[in-house]
């Protein structure tokens, strides 16, 4: 090799070296979060929690594939999967773990007392433990609180103004669930079932091979409507759920009004995709220095009522005028 043609290569090897340096170094310093659900990974991106979580992380100035990795790991249904999984993102020390559901929350926070987790949930978390308190959650955990249990007789007493013929109401829960969350999402209902002056029943279901069983359980034992926890099985499973409503004719009600925008009869609650980007919004916090002992558990301040006249027609139910003066959203 020529004198020249070596110098002329050592010194553009020697300026490579400095901005390959660079690039590492960046590359080193982009964040990692680990996001842990207990479901199954969705067939795309057009997946309403991670939608919207990624908008509030963008919100906060982070940029899946730029400024930011995201790791995932999905349960597929199987909630006893989860430590293992939380132990794995723990093991990639990821700088903060998104959690969605109260049993991924739980696991998040048995795997590790240092590494910030912001949950997403239906449930009081305070009453099982996960925080100390909304407004001082402590230690390494925070996050959203949908409080979709606490206004099930809110829901239901919609659900009966649209089918006021019906004298037995089912609630569907996830069966994987520990048996202190069923417990009060069962409680509320039974009780605002009671109130009401109507019989209750609960079908379990624990993955989505149950759906079609559970369904038939239903007509076999007469539900003349359906009342459909929050959860991430059923969230993961909408459009099965709602293929089946319409198959054996039970009006029924959801908690997210991306449900009723697809099909279903009606829902009321918080809006979930606004949850969801909060929960975004809380990991870029952290991310930028905040800690999750000083960012209070956010609630919802406004419920929403969903109604699709559509869907009513053809059940043959007749919306009562009231309840759609009263709706957020009508669909027709």
């Amino acid at each position: 090799m020529r004198r020249r043609e070596f110098v002329i290569l050592a010194g553009g090897s020697a300026a490579a070296w400095p901005r390959a340096a660079v690039a590492q170094q960046r590359q080193s310093t982009v964040p990692v979060i680990g996001y842990l659900n207990p479901g199954g990974m969705p067939a795309d991106d057009a997946h309403v929690a991670l939608t919207a979580i990624r908008q509030g992380l963008r919100e906060g100035g982070f940029v899946e594939g730029q400024n930011l990795t995201i790791e995932y790991r999905w349960a597929g249904g199987q909630p006893d999967r989860l430590p293992a999984l939380a132990a794995d993102l723990v093991r990639r020390e990821v700088a903060v773990i998104v959690t969605t559901g109260l049993i991924a929350a739980m696991a998040a926070k048995e795997a590790t007392s240092s590494i910030p987790i912001v949950f997403l949930t239906t449930t009081d978390p305070v009453e099982l433990g996960i925080v100390a308190s909304l407004n001082r959650p402590g230690r390494n955990v925070t996050g959203v609180t949908l409080i979709s249990v606490e206004i099930s007789s809110k829901r239901l007493e919609f659900l009966l103004e649209l089918v006021p013929r019906a004298k037995t109401v089912a609630q569907m829960v996830n069966g994987g669930n520990p048996a202190a969350i069923n417990a009060t999402s069962i409680r509320e209902m039974a009780d605002a079932a009671r109130a009401l002056g109507r019989q209750s029943f609960v079908v379990e279901v624990r993955s989505e091979r149950d759906f079609d069983a559970a369904f038939a359980t239903l007509a076999e034992r007469g539900a003349d409507a359906l009342f459909i926890t929050s959860n991430p099985i059923f969230g993961g499973n909408r459009r099965r759920i709602l293929t089946l409503a319409e198959r054996f004719r039970i009006p029924t009600a959801y908690p997210d009004r991306e449900s009723v925008r697809e099909g279903g009869l009606m829902s009321y609650g918080s809006n979930v995709t606004t949850s969801y980007r909060q929960v975004g919004a809380y990991a870029a916090q952290i991310l930028k220095g905040a800690k999750p002992a000083d960012l209070p558990v956010h609630r919802p301040t406004r419920f929403e009522l969903v109604i699709n006249l559509k869907t009513a027609r053809a059940l043959g139910l007749t919306v009562p005028v009231t309840l759609q003066v009263a709706a957020d959203e009508i669909i027709e």
